[in-house]
C-alpha cells in the first residue's frame, strides 16, 4: 500500500513538473515571437498574432491619439493551436507602451510601439568603388630598429603600442598620412616625442624617442603604418530628399589587422566589374572591378561603421528623379520566404536575383547579422556560386519593400549568408 502511494505521489509530481516545463516552453516560444519594440509607418496597419491568447492594457490616455488597438478574431482548430492577437492601426506620430498578459493572467512583456512617418528610399544595386582615407594612420605592424652601435630597440613594445592602434598626432601635430609621420620624426632629430593614439575608440598618449637606424641613417619608430584603402562593394540605398546613401552593410576593415578604419574622408566612385571568382565551400569568391571617372566621385563618405559606410551623394550621375523609390520594411514586417536582391555582375547592369529568407533574428540593437538568406536563383549560382565579396550591400526586397542588405557569406556554404535590417542602416545614415 505504501509503495502504491509513493508511486502515485511520484507520478503526480512528475506530471506537475512536465506541465510546468511545457508551459515554460510555450511561453518562451511566444516571447521569442513577439519583439519588444515595433516601428509602424503612418498609413499602414499591422497584425500582432500569437499562438496563445493574450490580453493587453495601457497606462496612458495618450495612446488613444497615437494608436488604435483592436482584437483579432480567435479561432481554435486543435487544442494548443489557438490563433489570437491584435490589429495595430497608427493614428499619429508618437510612441506608446502596450502591456501584454499571457492567458489574460500572467504579465510577461511590455511592447513599445513607435508610430513613424512613412519612409521611402531608392534601392541601389550598383557596383561602386570605395576609397577611404583614415583619420591619422593605422599601425599594421611593428619592428625592431638597430642603431650604428648594433643595439636593437623595440619602441612599440616598450611604449605598449599595439598593432591595430591608430596614430592620431605627434607632438600635438595631427597626422595627415604615412609620409607625414616620417617627416615629423626625422625633423625632430632624436628628441622626445609625444604620440597620441587611439584604441577601441579611446585616445591615450605615450612618450618615446626615435632611434637613428644604422642601415639608412633615418630616425625611426619601428611602426608600419597605413593611411588609405580601396575596394569594390555595392550601393544599398539612396534617400532622394536628403541625398544620403548607405552601402556595404558592414564596416571597411584593415586587411591585416581587422580593425575598423577611422574615416578622415572618403569617396564612392563608379566601378566596372571585370571578372568574378566563384565562391566554393571554404573559399569565398570575389567580384573584381576597376574604378573609372575617379575625378567625378558619386558621393562623399562620412562614416565607416560596423553596419556599413554612409555619406552624401554629390554627383548627378544618379538621376534620382527617374528611379523608383520603395518603402522600407521594419523587422517585424519581414517574413521567412521568397525575396530578391539587386546586384551588378560582369554585364555591368543591375539585375534581380531570387533568394529565400530562411531565418530572422529579431534585434533590439543594430547588428549586421539580422537574417540568414539563401541564394535560389540558378543564374546567380552558375555565375558566382552564391554570395561573393563585392556583393555586400546588395539591397534585399520583399513584398515591394526594401527589407535589408546583404552583409556576409557563410564560408562553408557560399549559397547562404547574412543580411542586415534596412532600419538599422537608415538609422545610422541619419535619415529622419
Amino acid at each position: 500500500m505504501k509503495t502504491y502511494r509513493k508511486l502515485k505521489a511520484f507520478t503526480a509530481i512528475s506530471l506537475s513538473i512536465f506541465f510546468i516545463l511545457f508551459a515554460c516552453m510555450v511561453t518562451f516560444r511566444i516571447i521569442g515571437n513577439v519583439p519588444s519594440e515595433y516601428n509602424i509607418s503612418l498609413g499602414e496597419e499591422y497584425s500582432l498574432e500569437t499562438k496563445i491568447p493574450l490580453s493587453f492594457s495601457t497606462n496612458s490616455e495618450s495612446i488613444k491619439n497615437i494608436l488604435e488597438i483592436n482584437k483579432l478574431n480567435s479561432t481554435t482548430d486543435e487544442i494548443f493551436n489557438k490563433t489570437s492577437g491584435f490589429k495595430l492601426k497608427p493614428l499619429e506620430k508618437g510612441s506608446a507602451n502596450i502591456n501584454l498578459r499571457l492567458l489574460g493572467l500572467i504579465p510577461y512583456k511590455t511592447v513599445k510601439v513607435n508610430v513613424v512617418p512613412k519612409l521611402e528610399v531608392i534601392p541601389g544595386g550598383e557596383s561602386v568603388g570605395v576609397k577611404l582615407n583614415t583619420n591619422g594612420v593605422l599601425i599594421v605592424g611593428t619592428s625592431e630598429i638597430t642603431n650604428d652601435s648594433g643595439n636593437s630597440y623595440d619602441l612599440a613594445k616598450s611604449s605598449e603600442i599595439e598593432i591595430g592602434d591608430t596614430l592620431i598626432a605627434i607632438n600635438n601635430n595631427k597626422i595627415n598620412n604615412a609620409s607625414h609621420v616620417s617627416k615629423i620624426v626625422n625633423e625632430n632629430k632624436g628628441r622626445e616625442l609625444k604620440l597620441t593614439l587611439e584604441r577601441e575608440g579611446k585616445q591615450f598618449t605615450v612618450t618615446t624617442t626615435a632611434i637613428k637606424s644604422g642601415q639608412d641613417k633615418q630616425y625611426r619608430l619601428g611602426l608600419w603604418v597605413r593611411d588609405k584603402t580601396a575596394g569594390v562593394g555595392t550601393l544599398s540605398f539612396l534617400h532622394p530628399e536628403s541625398k544620403n546613401f548607405g552601402a556595404l552593410g558592414h564596416a571597411i576593415t584593415d586587411v591585416d589587422t581587422g580593425s575598423i578604419l577611422s574615416v578622415k574622408n572618403g569617396q564612392i566612385i563608379k566601378s566596372r566589374v571585370v571578372s568574378i571568382e566563384q565562391g566554393k565551400r571554404g573559399e569565398p569568391g570575389e567580384i573584381r572591378g576597376v574604378f573609372y571617372e575617379t575625378s567625378n566621385p558619386l558621393g562623399e563618405i562620412e562614416k565607416n561603421t560596423e553596419i556599413g559606410v554612409y555619406g552624401k551623394l554629390v554627383s548627378d550621375s544618379f538621376d534620382v528623379n527617374h528611379k523608383k523609390a520603395l518603402p522600407i520594411a521594419y523587422q517585424h514586417e519581414i517574413k521567412q520566404g521568397p525575396a530578391y536582391i539587386l546586384t551588378t555582375l560582369d554585364d555591368n547592369k543591375i539585375e534581380k536575383f531570387s533568394i529565400e529568407i530562411t531565418k530572422i533574428n529579431f534585434q533590439s540593437n543594430p547588428e549586421p547579422k539580422s537574417m540568414i538568406i539563401k541564394i535560389t536563383d540558378r543564374k546567380l549560382l552558375e555565375k558566382t556560386g552564391g554570395i561573393v565579396q563585392g556583393m555586400s550591400g546588395s539591397p534585399i526586397i520583399q513584398n515591394g519593400k526594401v527589407v535589408g542588405a546583404v552583409t556576409h557569406v557563410l564560408i562553408n556554404d557560399p549559397t547562404k549568408g547574412y543580411g542586415i535590417f534596412i532600419e538599422w542602416m537608415i538609422e545610422e545614415s541619419g535619415i529622419k
